[in-house]
């Protein structure tokens, strides 16, 4: 049999090749699902870089393993979780009541998030990781919307993450604007916490009706983007264009 191959080898071998995503992991100390501290994430992160053409493993927080996992990566995904980055990290006085905190897991990934925007690196920040980013670029947050942002919307919504909790103005000209080419879109909402002031060198790219900011991307850079809703879920086509926008991004 004759291969008719039109294409030079390292072109196809190069069409071929899925980046990788390292997508750090929650953790708990125990409880639940074993009595001995664990790491977990939910699937759907995998499964939509998955399903964007990415590979993703996942990167257990250890510090001493930052310079190796980011030598192996072609991107980076930071996830949310059901915690809170310590407002002492941006300045932002004493914790409310509400602020929950997993110290080494932010140490960890403020540590892979610095690497990752050393290097270049594409990055993808959701809802938490949204906030987490942008702490690392030097903005800070909003320790807690229903005290802090007035008539706020439901951004803890109380219907299921797999449908819409409200919609989103995307700011035109911006990167997320290009990729959803939407003036508005919907999505789900699962936090109490929210970008404050963005962080220098980077703008918002959507906002909430209630003027709460949703999205923010730093200028210049080849991909670093966070939202505050969970694309994951894909409840919109706008949530898939979104990971198929990183995953291409990461492509070396």
């Amino acid at each position: 049999m004759t291969l008719n191959i039109r294409a030079p080898l390292p072109y196809i071998c190069a069409m071929n090749t899925r980046p990788v995503i390292g997508l750090p992991l929650d953790s708990e100390e125990g409880g639940g699902y074993s009595k001995l501290p664990w790491y977990a994430l939910r699937k759907n992160y995998s499964e939509s870089v998955a399903r964007s053409g990415g590979v993703p493993i996942h990167l257990p927080h250890e510090p001493d393993l930052v310079e190796a996992y980011l030598e192996r990566i072609d991107g980076l995904l930071i996830a949310g979780g059901a915690f809170d980055v310590d407002p002492a990290l941006y300045h932002g006085g004493a914790a409310h009541q509400t602020v929950v905190l997993k110290s080494k897991r932010t140490e960890f990934e403020l540590a892979i998030v610095n690497g990752a925007l050393a290097r270049g690196l594409p990055i993808l920040g959701i809802c938490g990781g949204e906030q987490l980013l942008n702490v690392a670029l030097g903005g800070s947050l909003i320790q807690h919307i229903p005290d802090a942002v007035p008539n706020a919307l439901a951004h803890e919504q109380p219907n299921p993450r797999t449908e819409p909790g409200h919609e989103v103005a995307v700011a035109a000209g911006s990167i997320l604007a290009g990729i959803v080419r939407l003036p508005r879109i919907p999505v789900n909402s699962a936090h109490h916490q929210a970008v404050a002031a963005v962080a220098p060198g980077c703008i918002a790219n959507a906002h909430a009706d209630d003027g709460v900011i949703e999205g923010i991307e730093k200028i210049g850079a080849r991909f670093c983007l966070g939202v505050q809703w969970h694309p994951e879920y894909e409840i919109s086509p706008a949530d898939r264009l979104l990971f198929d926008a990183f995953v291409k991004a990461c492509r070396r």
